[in-house]
């Protein structure tokens, strides 16, 4: 592989306009794809459950025509008597003035001895208008023109918000936030190359690769329509790895100009030794992110693939348009002060002996390693005990707003009329045997007995008389443990003749984060196999992976448990701008699992593999883990920090579910950078000295040699043809050297 990818280096170079005219077609197409054909939808793709088919069922047989195409509010109104008196006269003008509204199909007057809408206790009165045929901008109007109506209440003397909601704000892609972390990023590479041709040209390449992975997610939709956060996922992953993977192949190349090589030479040495790592890693994410397809969840598969194409982008761009920029570029990549210190052909220098930060730190962690890792994990571990109190929900009750009128209008009704007067389950009766009109009042008896059922309502039998459904009524809320046993011993029911079927929102909902649940246990067991699996013929050692493995399980950990504190706990509202104190999205965990998994990988083979790399050439162990840390630390810190400005812009944004992920990467890229990549492995590799680069001789002997170090590119098989003696590399390295 390094020498495939060495000519590649070197054909970049030598056609950097072509290849720039190349990315920009691609860029323009993809751009015109996307302006005009793009698919955007709110709808999330579920996988088929129990309440799924029921569901279907219910809407098929017991929905009207047309029904399918309304939307509807409630007008949520609060007195110390709403039937009578100025209230209740206050509540038939607000009737009136809602049926005077737009596109108004039905409003319910809950005063109507018919079919009133008024709580046992006489306070609370819901106002439920229904709107057909509208379109976003009606959608707006209506969402606003209710919510005019809920102030004029209020101004009446009444308490008054608004239920539901028939318009969501458009999410933005990219908002300050986001620009600020971007940004950050740009400062990072400016302070760590000390040039701003390099920084620049690191940047130029990493946003190009983002707008051809954004616009080709946009011009997919075209075919079928993706999700609103789905590009929001492949602009944070792309922008995050592009920057990395163009950090990591610059940094070598300036490694290698610093080396004596000529500039189209350190290019190609460049592409076939850094870039084969940007290979391996980034084919980690790659297949991480598509093995999210694996829990057959429709919404975390289009996630997993739109991200995937991101980083594949991302990985492409480093290897052959940045190639071209740093052949153009030449030795300005480096510090002004070096850029004439070393010429091609010029004889061995060496550096004064000085040890900076990073190689101090690995000499520490080397030197005293039990004092360096027993307080690492015991911090990891308190990071991660959050996850113990972790709750998930496919969605918040309410709305994910707490602060929102939707939010407010579901509490009152929920004080008013019970708990679970908002959330009924649907129990579809279906006949097998029996006759369905004879067997339902003991099925009606049978719910009503049923510990947690508040009410049962009477049987609803569809016209064609196929079907029926009885509506229970919980005690609880919708996330209480106590309605999932609900619906659990309704599941349990059985009556002779008839199959029952529990379906609403309710049920969908607990059925979808149940599937979830056992999704990401499936999954992450297909993530440390395939961690294993991929680290071992990395490294050729059996004990390396099950460390780095084990490593990204703590990282994963504390990332999880710090988002669970900030989003559910709801610690630092004053800093993070989305709404806090709700269950975490039920999606949330197996994403951030396939990300963080790609990204711990990463730096997993940036750091390891320049140990393994000294090891394999004679060092002792302990000395291998210093040289190694001493060579790639920096990449690694200055990579995480790039990453955490990246994931930290986003994570301070408005919406909850594209924050809470972000969060949990920026804690879990911190984490496993610096505290697991730099401290445990470093001192678990130094604990077990030559043990850990122990292989089978068997399993050696069938492995592949992948190569990833470039050994094919050192010697008389130098595909550069040089076959002189290198520079010496310096000793240490200070922020702005890098990859050498």
């Amino acid at each position: 592989m390094a020498r495939l990818l060495f000519r590649l280096g070197a054909f970049s170079a030598r056609h950097r306009r072509l290849l720039l005219v190349v990315w920009l077609v691609v860029l323009v197409g993809l751009g015109a794809v996307a302006a005009t054909s793009a698919q955007l939808t709110d709808e999330e793709g579920l996988p088929e459950t129990e309440s799924g088919r029921a569901l279907d069922i219910v809407d098929e047989r017991f929905t009207a025509p047309g029904a399918d195409d309304t939307s509807e509010l409630q007008l949520v109104l609060v007195a110390d008597d709403i039937t009578t008196g100025d209230a209740a006269a206050a509540v038939e003008s607000l009737v009136a003035q809602a049926r005077a509204l737009p596109s108004v199909a039905t409003v319910g007057d809950p005063l109507d001895p018919s079919a009133p809408a008024v709580s046992p206790d006489l306070t609370t009165a819901i106002v439920p208008i229904a709107f057909s045929g509208l379109s976003d901008a009606e959608a707006e109007e209506a969402q606003h023109a209710v919510e005019a109506l809920a102030a004029s209440a209020r101004s009446a003397g009444l308490t008054a918000e608004v239920g539901g909601s028939v318009f969501v704000e458009p999410v933005e892609l990219v908002g300050p936030t986001e620009a600020v972390g971007a940004a950050i990023a740009f400062l990072v590479l400016l302070l760590t190359y000390g040039s701003l041709v390099a920084a620049g040209a690191n940047m130029l390449v990493a946003l190009l690769g983002v707008l051809v992975g954004t616009l080709g997610v946009f011009a997919f939709s075209a075919a079928a329509p993706i999700g609103s956060i789905t590009p929001i996922l492949a602009i944070m992953l792309g922008l995050a790895v592009g920057i990395d993977y163009g950090l990591f192949v610059l940094a070598r190349f300036r490694s290698e100009l610093r080396e004596g090589r000529a500039v189209d030479d350190a290019v190609s040495h460049a592409v076939g030794t850094a870039g084969t790592s940007v290979v391996f890693a980034g084919s980690t994410v790659v297949i991480a992110l598509v093995g999210l397809s694996v829990v057959g969840i429709p919404t975390v598969t289009e996630m997993g693939l739109a991200a995937a194409f991101a980083v594949l982008v991302a990985v492409l761009v480093a290897l052959t348009l940045l190639p071209g920029l740093m052949s153009w570029a030449g030795r300005r990549v480096l510090p002004r002060s070096e850029r004439s210190a070393q010429v091609p052909g010029a004889t061995t220098t060496s550096r004064p002996a000085r040890r900076g930060l990073l190689e101090r730190w690995g000499h520490g962690v080397v030197r005293r390693p039990l004092l360096a890792l027993v307080p690492t994990v015991i911090l990891l571990v308190v990071l991660a005990m959050p996850v113990l109190s972790l709750q998930t929900a496919l969605k918040t009750p309410g709305g994910s707003d707490p602060a929102s009128t939707e939010r407010a209008a579901y509490d009152l009704v929920a004080e008013a009329f019970g708990p679970g007067a908002q959330s009924p389950l649907v129990v579809l009766v279906e006949p097998d045997g029996a006759d369905l009109a004879a067997a339902l009042p003991q099925v009606e008896t049978m719910l009503a007995e049923l510990d947690g059922a508040a009410s049962v309502a009477d049987a609803q039998t569809a016209p064609d008389g196929s079907a029926a459904i009885v509506t229970v009524v919980p005690a609880t809320g919708p996330l209480d443990p106590a309605t999932e046993d609900l619906v659990a011993a309704i599941r349990a029911t059985g009556v002779d003749g008839v199959q029952l079927s529990v379906t609403g929102t309710t049920a969908f909902g607990l059925d979808i984060d149940a599937l979830l649940s056992t999704a990401l246990v499936t999954y992450l067991l297909v993530i440390v196999g395939l961690s294993l699996v991929l680290l071992v013929l990395l490294f050729r050692s059996v004990l390396v992976p099950v460390i780095a493995t084990a490593g990204f399980l703590l990282s994963f950990g504390a990332g999880l448990g710090v988002m669970v504190a900030v989003f559910q706990w709801g610690w630092f509202d004053a800093v993070i701008q989305a709404p806090q104190g709700d269950p975490v999205p039920s999606l949330l965990p197996i994403l951030v699992v396939g990300i963080l998994f790609g990204l711990a990988m990463d730096y997993q083979v940036f750091l390891v593999s320049r140990m393994h790399e000294a090891h394999r050439k004679g060092m002792a162990p302990a000395d291998a883990v210093v040289d190694g840390f001493r060579r790639s630390a920096g990449v690694v810190a200055a990579a995480a920090t790039i990453m955490t400005a990246v994931f930290g812009g986003f994570a301070l944004g408005l919406d909850p579910l594209v924050g809470s992920i972000a969060l949990a990467l920026t804690v879990g890229v911190l984490a496993d950078a610096f505290l697991v990549r730099m401290i445990v492995v470093p001192a678990v590799l130094a604990l077990l000295g030559e043990s850990a680069w122990w292989l089978p001789r068997w399993l050696g002997r069938v492995l592949p040699d992948l190569d990833t170090e470039g050994r094919s590119l050192e010697g008389p098989g130098d595909p550069s043809g040089t076959t002189g003696a290198r520079r010496a590399r310096p000793d240490s390295l200070s922020w702005q050297e890098v990859g050498g």
